[in-house]
Formats: structure tokens, sequence, C-alpha cells
């Protein structure tokens, strides 16, 4: 007897002929799966959950019309479990947007939130309309204001995939759409969207970076929470994006034709173009809350479909609270778990989307009630999923509850942590703060004692980041200046490791200018040094400020956009950074996928790691160091290489250095002294010149310096 259709591997037939008609539309019973909508012959299946409601309607607009062309209640014999599904045949595709009335008790007590008045946009919506245009203003009137719509997978992808670079071979560059291109001096054609961030690809590619890191692109709301300033009268928005609306569509007001509904072509083309230049993407995703808010938040989707399987919610029916922003989603509900991956292989599969950094993942930790899960399954899930085999996953490995687990997140040997004690101990080394020598000793090696069963490629070194100071700040501002904030400077972190060497902010004082620049650049050493996966923040390379605003999530505005005419201002800087980012693709030393051994174990007469203090293999790590040098031995690179040794003096006085023996026998040579004036900071390895002593070298305070030894790999 031959399987049915559905059993048997064979696509099943959808037929064509209503069973129902409605209102004048002919309609069927549909699929239950997959969730939301999918184009049929003829038709469109339309599918959604909900565990407690007691019926649904299907709301159909005519595409920008104030109401509905219609209204279908679906029948219960349409309902599959929990599931609704119908078919909807003769629609217009293109000239279609569509939404849901859920009814169901109203009992908050009971976590129960239904009501019939509000139209819910579909938790699987692709595209979703209403925030068309960049800061326009929501109107108060609609009915309906944030409406699903279809996406149609007719994009060109040319032969393009997902890029696979080795990941520790990358080098992430974090970046806000908006703020890389709104400038007026990014003199792009669309500035501050997906189609400018394509303009300034030759400038990533310059830069030397390898993978973009994209704040949130998901369907948000700019006005949410939109308040303004009490002094200056400034609109304060919601400009970092971390508050999600849809998880499967993308910000339409990043995209230049957005309003034409081609949002989804746009970010591809963006896509496919990063990629042809040899850039990988990774998507900055919060799971972790939604913009519904609490109790007092807006009803939009999930809260009205089903409440208390998209929340954590207390036994009164109240938000637990785990992401500082009012709800926290209940990602390890198995509809919701599902969901979470349902996105992310859909903008794997449909935007070839290279990985994922999520935002206090932590939360992705936790059951219904909070409590940390020993297994995670929506972490477990994701490990293994495969689709997603080839996708970096990065985790943000705390949330606003308190939950801190750099080191100690379940990693299942695929997840990458963003390293918070990379960044705290990297700045007061920097700073020049005591007692930290053993620590940055380990943090240079990938931290191998936070991950001492994983890789380096387990740590996202990073020392600045989009919640924070800039770099320029770092060493510009003692505390920080959150006033435009509207908050009182209450917001924000207090302890950032900063310091501003004389003068609170900007400075014409030509030595602490020096100063600071030393600074950074010793800062960038650090980072660009140390195994790992290494991040730079969008603009440190060229000196971008914040004027010493550590909270910049409200600003669209000159505080938080990149100032391109930066890149001539701080030339200097940026050929450093150019330089520095070349030395390490050049030298596979830098970006090993193992831990080191501290051992001779290829028999060269010397381990492939080795420290020291101002004397060779006698680092100096009692309380009031501030120093501290290592060698890699190039003979256990692949492709072997020159030795390289790297000094950091962050003593306020000179300090002399004796030289260890290079491997090779071959004299060393200086590649980085950031105690020099330009161009002597920086050379190339091929025209780096010889030190003046054979066996020590004197490095000036609150400096680096690095040198090589033998035939260059660049």
């Amino acid at each position: 007897m031959p399987l049915p259709r559905e059993m048997s591997g064979i696509e099943s037939r959808i037929d064509y002929y209503p069973t129902h008609e409605r209102q004048g539309f002919r309609i069927r019973r549909g699929r239950p799966l997959p969730f939301g909508t999918t184009m049929v012959p003829n038709g469109v299946n339309f599918s959604v959950f909900s565990s407690s409601a007691t019926s649904c309607a299907l709301v159909l607009f005519r595409k920008h019309e104030l109401q509905p062309m219609v209204e279908i209640e679906l029948p219960q014999e349409f309902r599959i479990g929990d599931v609704y599904s119908m078919i909807v045949f003769d629609l217009d595709y293109e000239d279609l947007e569509y939404g849901y009335r859920f009814d169901g008790p109203f009992d908050p007590g009971r976590g129960l939130h239904f009501n019939r008045r509000k139209i819910l946009f579909d938790p699987y919506s692709k595209v979703l309309a209403g925030r068309d245009i960049w800061r326009k203003e929501p109107d108060p009137s609609d009915i309906y204001p944030y409406r699903s719509r279809l996406a149609f997978d007719d994009f060109d992808w040319e032969n393009d995939r997902a890029l696979e670079i080795p990941i520790q071979d990358l080098v992430i560059y974090e970046l806000h759409v908006r703020g890389f291109t709104a400038h007026p001096s990014s003199k792009t054609t669309a500035p501050g969207t997906f189609a400018g961030l394509r303009e300034k690809i030759p400038y990533l590619n310059e830069l030397g970076i390898n993978c973009i890191e994209l704040l949130p692109v998901f369907e948000f709301d700019e006005w949410e929470n939109s308040r303004k300033h009490p002094e200056t009268g400034e609109p304060l928005l919601n400009y970092w994006g971390y508050s999600t609306l849809a998880f499967f569509a993308p910000k339409a007001g990043y995209a230049a034709t957005g309003r034409l509904g081609m949002q989804v072509d746009e970010f591809k083309a963006l896509v496919k173009e990063l990629h042809r230049a040899g850039i990988e993407v990774i998507l900055d995703v919060v799971f972790n809350h939604t913009a519904e808010g609490d109790h007092r938040g807006p009803t939009l989707c999930y809260r009205g479909i089903d409440n208390r399987s998209y929340y954590m919610l207390t036994p009164d029916g109240y938000y637990l609270n785990f992401s500082g922003c009012g709800n926290t989603l209940n990602c390890n509900h198995p509809v919701v778990r599902n969901l979470v991956l349902d996105c992310l292989r859909y903008w794997s599969t449909e935007y070839h989307i290279d990985g994922f950094r999520f935002d206090l993942a932590s939360i992705l930790d936790r059951d219904r009630n909070g409590a940390p899960l020993a297994n995670p399954p929506l972490l477990e899930s994701l490990a293994y999923d495969p689709v997603l085999s080839k996708c970096k996953l990065i985790a943000e490995a705390w949330d606003a509850g308190g939950l801190y687990q750099v080191g100690s997140f379940p990693a299942y040997d695929r997840w990458a942590e963003w390293n918070g004690k990379f960044r705290d101990c990297a700045r007061r080394f920097v700073k020049g703060d005591s007692g930290l020598v053993w620590e940055m000793a380990s943090r240079v090696q990938g931290s191998p004692d936070l991950y001492p069963y994983r890789s380096p490629s387990a740590s996202v070194n990073f020392i600045t980041c989009h919640d924070g100071l800039t770099l320029h700040d770092m060493v510009s501002y003692s505390y920080k200046h959150n006033e435009a904030n509207g908050e009182n400077n209450r917001d924000g972190c207090d302890d950032n490791a900063s310091w501003n060497w004389g003068y609170e902010g900007e400075s014409s004082d030509s030595s602490i200018q020096a100063l600071r620049r030393r600074l950074v650049k010793n800062a960038f050493c650090l980072l660009l040094l140390s195994n790992g996966i290494p991040m730079i923040l969008m603009g440190d390379e060229a000196g971008r400020t914040q004027l010493g605003n550590n909270n910049g999530y409200c600003h669209d505005s000159e505080l938080t956009w990149m100032d391109w005419t930066l890149v001539e201002h701080n030339a200097e800087l940026l050929k450093f950074v150019k330089k520095l980012l070349n030395f390490r693709k050049t030298h596979a030393a830098l970006r090993v996928g193992t831990f080191f051994q501290h051992a001779d174990y290829l028999g060269v007469g010397m381990s492939d790691i080795s420290f020291h203090g101002t004397a060779p293999f006698a680092p100096d790590t009692s309380q009031n160091s501030r120093c501290l040098a290592w060698m890699l031995c190039g003979q256990y690179a692949k492709p072997a290489h020159e030795d390289i040794y790297a000094a950091v003096n962050s003593h306020c006085d000179s300090l002399t250095f004796h030289l260890p023996r290079a491997s090779n026998g071959a004299p060393w040579r200086v590649v980085v002294n950031t105690s020099m004036p330009p161009p002597e900071d920086i050379y190339d390895a091929c025209c780096a010149p010889p030190i003046c002593d054979s066996d020590h070298v004197i490095l000036g305070g609150r400096s680096v310096m690095v040198l090589i030894a033998g035939q260059s790999a660049s």
C-alpha cells in the first residue's frame, strides 16, 4: 500500500478549491506549519499559535488604508490543537497587510491579556509596515500601527553564501547602521541606511577588518519611550534599537527604500556586497525582551496572543524583569524556543547571515520562573542545530538580573562570549593600575583561566563597545557625562576605569593630547596582540568621541554618529590601527586556535610562549608592578614566521627591558614603539629597523613596544 503524499517525502499538493466563503472571500482549512504566512497556489496560508484564546479573526488591509477590507473569523474547525490556520484565496500579495484579533479572558492576575479591540501583528512577520520612515512620528489615530506584510523570495544572490571565515581569524567591527553614515560628512547618497553602509565598504576593507557586528536591525520603534530633553528640547529616542518589535523583519527605517517596502532587498544587497568584499555579517539579536514592556506597556503582538507562553510571569501575573526593560521573554518555553530557532534559521538561510551576538544572553539560560538551568534547552538547540552549524554564536554572558556567566556560560563547544573581564583588565592596565600583571598575562593568551576546556576563540576581546565610553573618551574623562540623556546623570555605568590625565574633556594642551593618543595606541596594541577574537568599536580607530557620554542609547545626533572628518583629522591614529591590523593578519601566532602549552613541544629550544619582565623569563607579578612582556616563538606558528616580543610599560617612567634571545638567532627589529612620534611609532614588518643594542631596549613610560626577529612573513 503506498504511503500518503504527506508521509512520502513528496511535496504535498494544496488543493485550489475553497470549502467556505466569508464576506466574499473564499477560504479553506489551512496547514498549521510553518507558522506565519506561506504563499500557496492562488492563495496565502495563515497560521498562528495561541494556547488560551477562545477565537481568532484574520484582519486584512490594503496597503496604507486605515480601515480593513475584511475581518474573517476563523471557523473553530480550522483550529488544530493550539494553532489557528486558514488559506485565503485570490489575494493580491503585493497590496496586502494583515493582522489578527484574539478573543479570550482578560484576567491579568492569571497572566491573560486578551483584548478583542486590538489588532495584533503576526509574531512571524517577515515584513512590518508602519515604521517605514526613520523618525516619522506615529499616528495615534491608527487602529493598527504595526502591520504585517508578506516577503517575497525573488532576490538574486548570484551564488553568494555565508563566508565561514575561521573564527580565530575574525576581527570584528561593531557599528550602528544609522550612526555609521548619518553624519553629513559621510557624503553618502543615502545617509543612515543599509545603502549608505554599502558605500563605506571600501573604508572597511582598507581598515583591515573582516567582520561587522550590527547593532539591532530587527524592526523596532525609535519613538518608543521618546521624550524631550528638559533643557534643550532635543528629542530623545530609542536610537540603539534594543527593543524588538518583530524578530523576522529588517528595520524599514534603516532602508533608503523602506518607504517603498523594499527593505528586505536593500539589506540583502548589503550582505551580498559585504561578502563580495570578504566581510562577514554578525547581527546583534535581542531575544531577552520585547517592545511591549511591563503591564503598563502597549499590547502589540505577543501579550495579546499568548501572554503566558511568551513572557516570564510571577504567580500573580506580573512580569519578571531580568532584562531591565519591563519584561523577559520566556525563551525556554517550547513554542518560544522554536520561534527563536526559526528566526535564526531564517536570517541564516534567507539573508546569508554569518553569525549572531545575543544581547543579555544569560536570560536564555533561565527557566520560566527565572532560575538558571543546568542544561538550557534553547542554548543546546542552537549549539547543535544543523542549519546554524557554521554560524558564529556569541553570548553577552550576563543579564540585568545579576547572572554573570563570563567563563561559565553553557557553551556546548559552540558559543563564544563577550569577555567583559578582558575589557576591565585591559582598561585598568592601560591606565596604570597595579596588581594586574598576572591577570593581563592570562588575557593576552585568550583567557585560559576562563575557558580551560574550550579555546581562545571562546573569548571575544574588547575594550570598548556601544555600551560605554569610546576609546578616546576613556582617556579623556574621569567621570561619565550623561546629562544630555535627561536623567540627571544617574544612568550609565559609574565604574569606567577611565582617567582624564590632567583635564576633564577635550584639552588644547599638546602634552595631554600626546599622552592620550599614546594610551589609545597602547589599548589597540593590547587588543590586537592578544589571542582570541578582537572587537573594535565604530570610530575608535579615528578618535570618535561622545563627549564623555557612556550611555548614548537615546541620541540620534552628532553625539553618536561617526564624524568622517576625523578620518583626516586623526589620520595618524588611523594609519597606526591599519598597520597594526595588517600585522595581526600576517602573523598567525597572534590568532592560534588552541591555547599555548608553555612548553618546547617541537624541540626547537624554546616554548611556544614565554613571559618576561625587565629581565628575561622573570615577569614581575608583584603588587606594584605595571609592566609585562611576552614572546611568541614563530616556529610554532602555521606557517612559521618571526618571533614576536611585546613589552608593555604602564609605569610613568621609562624602563629598560633586557631581551631574550630569539629562537632563530636573528636580531630584533622594531615594529611598534608607541613612545615615538609618527611615523616611527609603527613600521611594516618588512621595513622594521633593527634595535640599537642587541640585548636591551629602553621603553618610555606608558608605552608599548613590539619587536620581531627573523624573516618577515608580510
